[in-house]
């Protein structure tokens, strides 16, 4: 044998060896983020959550601590923000706006629109369970880890001989958490549990089970009024159970069992008049009831139902047998795609976590925060945020999800109506750029950044949205004064501007940017992005008020309307216009892309129907830059979707998956793979996982167009259970970078109109025909944008058009449809 046969064979058995051992078995494909520490900090604890109650679980062996979270648990009472004599001050900004004044406007607004009373109320936490293991100090064999496929947190290790186990999660149909702890040699368990809480509080023992009783902070002269409470109650196997000087003592048990159970007095954002003790007492006793294997199995089914609705498989390598954090280290220069599809998935679990019917919408952070004072007060910012972490819940397949974000509006329409009033002399409701769980609807901030009239009109966008996905119309008739009223608003706000007679929203801002050399005028008239929104309310609004049979004269009312609204513009530097002037700089790197809403998350831009506006949405991309805040990032990831390059998309994915392990500094990703501003805001994982589904399928521009930005890493792949508007769920797989299969399935019947970029045939008896003419399918209508395009000369993108194969089918409602390439 030769020396260089020897070579080969030594570098196959190499090969081989390396192949096949990161395949374990126990880890090979899972879903799941783990470590071989404890978490140092709250960036590195892992969350688990119910929508309602949630908790972030650090794994230290010796002294467990599991931070506690309720989502009414807030500060304040209810209240509202209206400033009562802003009124008159309105019609002097419109003026100096009007007349080119926009330094004194700004200097007006900045001395007579600040906040009034309060700039909303912070999202607080309740506490701490904090497990103390005396002997626990000295431990081997350390593992950690978040199984996202069952909502189970899960820590083991090893004390002389002993290997210990703890198993967290929050039980869906039981809302309590529940905590696991078992020993492989009996009578080994042994420890104490406490409840802790910088909130003012009491702790007492009743009857066996240990209670926090709390109260919620004062804030800006808003009295603190949400009292809440947390029971926590042990059973063991074996050994004895104790309560005693404020603690829980376990000693010498085989496995034991906690049930922590909490709840406030808040009913509603009016109604605090609810019993903390009676709630919190009820949710424990029933979950107390179960063993703890069918309460794990109840759990986990509940959960099941949503998470498998969708599975991504981009391949795996080496990578998956490191430790998450590591791997987030090593994205960008490893290849790692299951990391991705982790990232993925995550932002479902998150999203389901946060965010169940009957719950609060997900705030800033989500249900997650362990400050009396958080970052922001985690509230809810709507002019980005807010809306962002709603943004996979159509397209991955979690429409219920949405209906917490659905259930604030029904509130803010009613509590906005003070604001319209009092504030804009207008019918119907509005709101600026925060809320809270009070739903405020007056200015929060100074007005650089605060005096943005359109939280309600870019909100309300969602309603028609989950029309479009689900096709159900006694949402859209339950949800339509919601849309009516937002819409009011608008009509009795739009001001007619001196130069085109356009009709404009007047003052606004382009959020939170500035336009002048020093970026200290932000105040302006007709924002491109205020025009983007409003041409969508009004033509949601009429195309609802179409489809329900009502509103005759509104509706032709909004159609005079909308032929007045600003068209989108193209700027010197080949931009698109921030702002009604050309006033952009291309060095400006500024987080906010606000006047791209009309290419993401609104289809008033496309490659195929306004190339020119196309192109300059790229161009003001570019100038934006990559490197940016975490949400701002995965709004990019989004944006470069919808521009159909998938790699430069890939791209903004790398940069956010990022390690941060300070707070300060670019945005990117957590080791607990949580977003970073940083600090914390949890849209950036909800924007990039909305963006990596909008990579491999969109149905906004008229098709339902497959594989629209596959960037050339993932070579080979499947998803299935993606949501498409008209009703469609896809399934798909590639290969080599080309489709392989594609399988859709029809809820609402229709013609089904594919946007694919090889030729594919039909599996089945049904018939596939090239399409022709528009869409007949009325939920792929595409907006008729008001002179989208600069110039007559502009066409169809004639370049992109002969890269596609479009095909239609007829769909029947209950079936589905099979196709291949030919």
């Amino acid at each position: 044998m030769t020396v260089k046969s020897l070579i080969q064979i030594i570098f196959l058995l190499l090969t081989w060896i390396l192949t096949s051992s990161f395949q374990d078995p126990a880890n090979a494909g899972k879903m799941k983020l783990w470590y071989n520490q404890p978490a140092s900090n709250w960036n590195e604890a892992l969350p688990i959550g119910n929508g309602r109650i949630g908790a972030m679980v650090f794994g230290t062996p010796a002294q467990e601590r599991l931070q506690l979270n309720e989502e009414t648990v807030w500060a304040g009472g209810p209240n509202n923000n209206v400033k009562a004599d802003a009124q008159a001050i309105i019609p002097k900004l419109r003026q100096l706006l009007f007349e080119g004044k926009y330094k004194d406007a700004q200097e007006l607004a900045d001395k007579e629109m600040t906040p009034y009373g309060n700039s909303g109320m912070p999202y607080q936490l309740v506490g701490n369970l904090l497990l103390n293991f005396p002997t626990h100090s000295n431990y081997e064999n350390y593992y950690r880890e978040l199984d996202i496929e069952r909502a189970v947190a899960t820590v083991t290790y090893m004390v002389d001989g002993v290997t210990y186990k703890r198993e967290t999660f929050a039980s869906f149909p039981d809302q309590v958490l529940v905590v696991r702890l078992t020993a492989d040699v009996p009578g080994k368990l042994s420890f104490n549990a406490r409840l802790t809480s910088p909130m003012n509080h009491v702790l007492h023992k009743e009857e066996d089970q240990l209670v926090l009783s709390g109260t919620t902070s004062d804030h800006e002269d808003q009295k603190g009024k949400v009292k809440f409470q947390a029971h926590l109650k042990a059973l063991s196997d074996g050994g004895k159970v104790s309560v005693k000087k404020g603690e829980v003592e376990v000693k010498n048990a085989n496995s034991a069992t906690l049930y922590i159970s909490m709840a406030s007095n808040f009913v509603n954002y009016k109604d605090i008049s609810g019993d903390a003790n009676k709630k919190a007492s009820a949710y424990l006793s029933n979950a107390v009831a179960k063993s703890y294997n069918s309460a794990l199995e109840a759990h986990v089914a509940v959960y099941s139902a949503y998470y498998n609705r969708v599975a991504l498989d981009l391949g795996i390598t080496k990578a998956i047998n490191k430790p998450t954090d590591i791997r987030i280290a090593e994205f960008s220069t490893t290849d790692d795609p299951h990391l991705a599809a982790l990232y993925f998935q995550y932002g479902r679990y998150l999203l389901i976590s946060s965010s169940q019917p009957g719950t609060q919408p997900a705030n800033l952070q989500g249900i997650w925060n362990d400050s009396m004072s958080p970052p922001w007060d985690s509230k809810y910012t709507i002019n980005i945020n807010t809306e962002m972490n709603y943004w996979p819940a159509e397209v991955t397949n979690l429409s219920e999800l949405h209906y917490p974000l659905f259930d604030m509006l029904k509130d803010l329409s009613v509590t906005g109506q003070e604001s319209a009033s009092k504030i804009y002399g207008a019918k119907g409701w509005m709101l600026h750029h925060n809320t809270d769980i009070w739903r405020i609807t007056g200015q929060v901030d100074p007005a650089y950044y605060g005096l943005w009239p359109m939280g309600g009109v870019w909100l309300s966008q969602h309603l028609w949205d989950h029309y479009l996905f689900t096709g159900d119309k006694e949402f859209l008739q339950e949800y339509y004064p919601v849309l009516k009223g937002a819409t009011e608003y608008i009509i009795d706000v739009l001001q007619e501007e001196p130069e085109h007679n356009w009709l404009v929203v007047a003052p606004s801002i382009s959020p939170e940017n500035g336009y002048d050399p020093e970026k200290k005028i932000a105040i302006t008239a007709g924002a491109t992005m205020d025009n983007q929104l409003v041409f969508d309310l009004l033509s949601k609004t009429m195309n609802a008020a179409q489809i329900l049979d009502t509103d005759k004269e509104f509706q032709e009312q909004l159609a005079n309307k909308i032929e007045r609204i600003p068209p989108m513009q193209v700027g010197k530097h080949g931009q698109l216009q921030e702002w009604l002037h050309d006033w952009d700089d291309p060095n400006d790197r500024h987080r906010h892309v606000s006047h791209l809403y009309g290419l993401y998350p609104s289809n008033q831009i496309s490659p195929y129907r306004t190339p020119k506006l196309f192109d300059a949405a790229r161009t003001s991309l570019i100038h934006r830059g990559d490197p940016s805040t975490g949400w701002s990032m995965g709004w990019k990831v989004n944006l470069w979707a919808r521009l159909l390059d998938g790699n430069h998309a890939y791209k903004l994915l790398t940069n956010q998956l990022r390690l941060v392990t300070e707070r300060d500094g670019p945005g990117g990703t957590y080791p607990n793979m949580l977003d970073a501003h940083p600090p914390f805001q949890i849209d950036g994982n909800f924007g990039c996982t909305a963006g990596i589904a909008e990579m491999l399928v969109q149905s906004h521009d008229g098709v339902l167009h497959i594989l629209p930005a596959l960037p050339e890493n993932w070579t080979n792949g499947s998803v299935k259970g993606l949501k498409a508007r008209g009703g469609y769920e896809v399934d798909l797989s590639w290969k080599s970078g080309k489709l392989d299969r594609l399988v859709v399935k029809s809820s609402l019947g229709g013609n089904c109109r594919i946007r694919v970029h090889d030729p594919i045939r039909s599996d089945g008896t049904y018939s596939l025909v090239k399409a022709k003419g528009d869409n007949p399918n009325p939920f792929y209508h595409v907006p008729e944008v008001v002179a989208p395009i600069v110039s007559p000369e502009a066409e169809l993108n004639e370049v992109l058009l002969n890269t596609s194969y479009l095909y239609d089918i007829s769909t029947e409602a209950g079936k589905t449809y099979s196709f291949s390439l030919e």
